[in-house]
């Protein structure tokens, strides 16, 4: 016998979700802090008593006192399971009906396919099962889209596994760029609160370089609150006056050698040396000019990532373009990936990219050797008579916000 009860414990819920195979950031309970602009209620559905499936579901106010239920990458339960489906999803509906929603969206943590870098892509053979089951219980599934500013989350994500990831398996044009990065002085240092300031101002940088809205201070801030001890930010620095000592050092060196090679040396090891003389000199004259503006040491690159369940997020990513010759962010992201492993998590979400494979985001993430999963994708569960006029407004609100982006 089914029976679902509104109101779980975070506990209860958070549990079930850590030992699903879809477990997953936004079906943490703890993610309602941080959306805490929506309403939010959790959801267990019992089987003769044991939990079988949970939804942490968020409620968004809508004009005269109607909303919408939205349930990031849930519910969370075996799709497999025909009955369970018709049971959570007519349940779902009578809670909505309860709140004045229009209609419920979800995207549940399922696997449509998976693509490994130049393979061929693999099948989750359940995947057109599941789609069937949902569709069955009502729901209208939203297609393979091909935009990412179609769904709420990307369709599209990149995910390292721990056991795939090492140094030595990158490529050795993204070796050379965590080398130089070391090599040119960048530390990377890990924390939380502390390094809010200059990874909020990164992320300021980003969105003017890209001409995008993001977040403020205060809403990075809200995401370490919610994750106290299973959160952390990634700061990749530079110490302008070390590195610029460092330099003085090698120039005079390489000045010195110049002046004393005997009439005997080769011309190419002449020019060598002179285009080493001319590279050391062009990043004196930059460090110089960026010491005039009273800061010994910056900021160049920043992650901010949360944890839940053995699983870490990258859920941001900023850098300073005007020090991009110093290769921090590739440094940066390897060593974000590679905390998150020593923390003993098993898999890290690089974030979103591209459906279409190709693009800025698919372009860096893909250095690092990622599994690129495509996701299943949204449903709508229709609740009102309203439905269809109110999903045409959301959908037409949506695109014309992804394009003032």
């Amino acid at each position: 016998m089914y029976t679902y009860k509104i109101g779980i414990p975070a506990e209860e819920h958070d549990s079930f979700v850590k030992q699903s195979p879809q477990k997953n950031l936004l079906q943490s309970s703890s993610w309602a802090k941080v959306k805490d602009d929506w309403g939010n209620e959790r959801v267990g559905f019992y089987k003769d008593g044991n939990l079988v499936a949970t939804a942490s579901i968020l409620i968004r106010p809508l004009p005269l006192g109607m909303t919408m239920f939205y349930i990031p990458h849930g519910p969370v339960m075996n799709y497999l399971d025909k009955n369970l489906v018709a049971f959570v999803m007519t349940s779902l509906k009578k809670l909505a009906k309860q709140k004045k929603a229009l209609f419920i969206k979800f995207d549940p943590f399922i696997l449509f396919q998976h693509h490994q870098i130049d393979e061929q892509p693999i099948q989750n053979p359940d995947a057109k099962t599941i789609i069937r089951n949902l569709q069955d219980a009502g729901c209208e599934w939203g297609g393979r889209t091909t935009d990412m500013s179609e769904t709420i989350q990307p369709r599209f994500q990149a995910n390292i596994y721990s056991k795939d990831f090492s140094e030595a398996n990158l490529s050795k044009k993204i070796r050379q760029s965590i080398r130089t990065a070391k090599n040119k002085g960048v530390h990377v240092r890990f924390g939380t609160h502390e390094l809010l300031a200059d990874f909020a101002d990164l992320m300021k940088k980003t969105e003017d370089r890209k001409s995008i809205h993001l977040r403020g201070i205060d809403y990075y801030r809200k995401l370490l609150d919610a994750y106290p001890g299973h959160s952390y930010i990634t700061l990749a620095t530079l110490n302008l006056k070390q590195r610029l000592g460092e330099l003085e050092k090698e120039l005079e060196t390489a000045e010195n050698i110049l002046a004393h090679y005997p009439e005997s040396v080769k011309p190419n090891k002449i020019a060598n040396t002179k285009k080493d003389i001319e590279r050391l000199t062009d990043e004196i004259n930059f460090l110089k000019e960026e010491l005039t503006k009273g800061k010994e040491t910056v900021a160049l690159s920043g992650t901010l990532s949360l944890e839940f369940g053995a699983t870490s997020e990258n859920i941001y990513a900023g850098m300073d373009e005007h020090f991009r010759r110093y290769q921090a962010a590739i440094y940066t992201w390897f060593e974000t990936a590679n905390h998150a492993f020593e923390r003993g998590n098993e898999w890290q979400n690089m974030g979103g990219i591209e459906n279409d494979l190709s693009g800025g985001l698919y372009s860096f993430k893909s250095k690092f050797k990622p599994e690129i999963e495509e996701m299943i994708g949204e449903f709508n569960l229709p609740v009102s008579p309203l439905y269809k006029l109110s999903n045409l407004a959301y959908t037409i609100r949506k695109k014309l916000r992804s394009k003032r982006k």
